[in-house]
This record gives C-alpha cells, sequence and structure tokens, in this order.
C-alpha cells in the first residue's frame, strides 16, 4: 500500500487543523457510518473547512476488503496556505485516508480491565466539544502517564473534577440499574458508539463527580472499534486500588453495544 505524503505546508501537520474518522470495516462495509459522516461533517463545519464531497467520503473504503476486520482511518485537513493562524483563501482541503488489518482484544471483553484516575485534568472549549479535532496532545499527554501493560486505559476529568472520557474512548456506568455517560459539551470526544447507544435508548448523560466514581454498580469503557471492556478495577493517580467492581457473565449493556457492531456476546469469565 502506498501511503498519501503530507506536504510540509499541510495546517493538519502544522497546526492540527482537521479532524479524523476511525472507522471499523466488517467484510469491506463500515460499522456505524452514517454517525461517522455526521460527527466528520460537524467537525468540519465547526472549524470552518470545506466539507470533501459525499463521493469522496464513501470512496475511502469502497473497494476490495483485505481481511474480516480492518479499520479505516480518515482525516481531513484545511490544506496547504495561508500566513501563520491566517486561513488561505480559498482552502483547498485534504482527503487523506489508510485502511489497516485489526483484531479486537476478545480477552478484555471476557475478562474485563484495570483503568486507572489520570493526573491530567482536561480544559473546557466548548467550541470544540465533542468533534475528533487533530489536536489530542492532552490525551497524548495523559497517556504518558503510565506504562503498566496491565492497565488498559486512563480516566480524563476536567477541571472541576468532573468524569469525561478515558484517553481514547467513552466511559459508562451504572447506578440503580441504570446506565450513564457524561455530557461532552464542554470538552472531551463524542463518540459515535456512544451516539448510537444515546440513540436506542440504552444510556443518559449526567454528570459524575470523580469522588462518586467508585461507589457505582458497574463501569465500562468503549469505543466504536474495540467495543466494551467491562471496568473491574479501578486505580487512583498513585495506582492505589479505589474499588473492584463486580462482572455479570450476562452483561446487556456490552451485548446491546457489540450488537451495533457486528460482535458476537462474550461471556465474562
Amino acid at each position: 500500500m502506498t501511503l498519501p505524503q503530507v506536504p510540509f505546508d499541510d495546517r493538519g501537520l502544522a497546526y492540527g487543523d482537521g479532524v479524523f474518522e476511525t472507522v471499523l470495516l466488517r467484510h469491506g462495509e463500515p460499522v456505524l457510518w452514517p454517525y461517522h459522516v455526521a460527527r466528520l461533517v460537524r467537525g468540519c463545519q465547526c472549524l470552518g473547512i470545506p466539507t470533501p464531497c459525499q463521493a469522496a467520503i464513501e470512496a475511502t473504503w469502497q473497494g476490495k476488503a483485505t481481511a474480516p476486520l480492518e479499520v479505516l482511518k480518515l482525516i481531513v485537513t484545511r490544506g496547504s496556505g495561508g500566513r501563520g493562524y491566517a486561513l488561505p483563501d480559498p482552502p483547498a482541503p485534504r482527503l487523506l485516508s489508510q485502511r489497516t488489518v485489526f483484531a479486537p482484544m476478545v480477552e478484555r471483553w471476557k475478562n474485563g480491565v484495570t483503568v486507572r484516575i489520570c493526573c491530567l485534568r482536561l480544559g473546557h472549549q466548548p467550541a470544540l466539544a465533542g468533534i475528533k479535532h487533530l489536536n489530542r496532545l492532552e490525551n497524548v499527554m495523559a497517556r504518558q502517564e503510565w506504562r503498566d501493560a496491565m492497565i488498559a486505559e486512563g480516566l480524563l476529568a476536567d477541571q472541576q473534577g468532573q468524569l469525561v472520557e478515558a484517553t481514547s474512548m467513552n466511559v459508562f456506568w451504572q447506578q440503580r440499574g441504570q446506565v450513564f455517560t457524561p455530557p461532552l459539551d464542554k470538552c472531551g470526544v463524542a463518540g459515535t458508539l456512544r451516539r448510537a447507544l444515546i440513540d436506542q435508548g440504552a444510556v443518559s448523560e449526567a454528570s459524575l463527580s470523580l469522588e462518586l466514581l467508585p461507589r457505582m454498580e458497574r463501569v465500562w469503557v468503549a469505543n466504536s472499534v474495540q467495543g466494551v471492556w467491562p471496568v473491574h478495577t479501578l486505580l487512583s493517580e498513585d495506582n492505589v486500588c479505589l474499588q473492584r467492581f463486580q462482572g455479570d457473565r450476562h452483561d446487556k449493556f456490552q451485548t446491546l453495544a457489540h450488537r451495533l457492531l457486528g460482535y458476537a456476546p462474550t461471556p465474562m469469565q
């Protein structure tokens, strides 16, 4: 595969001036595709980048599949040009894509995962909240906080200590039998699986402080590529155990989410 070359003056490279999507392909067909396109369009609109035409976006996944499961990454940048932060006039957006073979971490579906609370706190920027823009430095910095392979994810809160997301996944919890996820109107990435679950009526938005998280009945992290990982152990910023959550061999939340992604239910051990 010949990878696309990004010019030195591309604004996505220079400033993070663009958006991206990571899409699960099943037998060459994109999963949750309308949700990914909608978020891509919204991200371009938020940044004032002309959205590539629908035919160009659709062409990124059309073609022979190389494996039963692949991941398609789409990147839209504003293109090249402009003086400093000033915008090019007219802009010539650049659409890049790449497909790679993928295998989900099934053992994490079955056995659950350990997650830790990150020290880094997310800043509020409502103008960018929800979209998957190319400047993900907060997430990169948070991911540097641990190297232990036994820790699968890190949970991120905002400056007020309100839970927002994980470094590369959305976070969900169960309280009194209902499943919730944080609102993402001030910061964070609104995942496509998260949106689909809300539309299904399976998840509601609610705020939750970090100090209350250990009191919840269950916790999950999830995205549209890896699926749902039940959390069995929650660690503090200092890697002290805060809570061990009980698993469920018949995890209804995971089953529903995996049905949306085309993954078979996998009972926890």
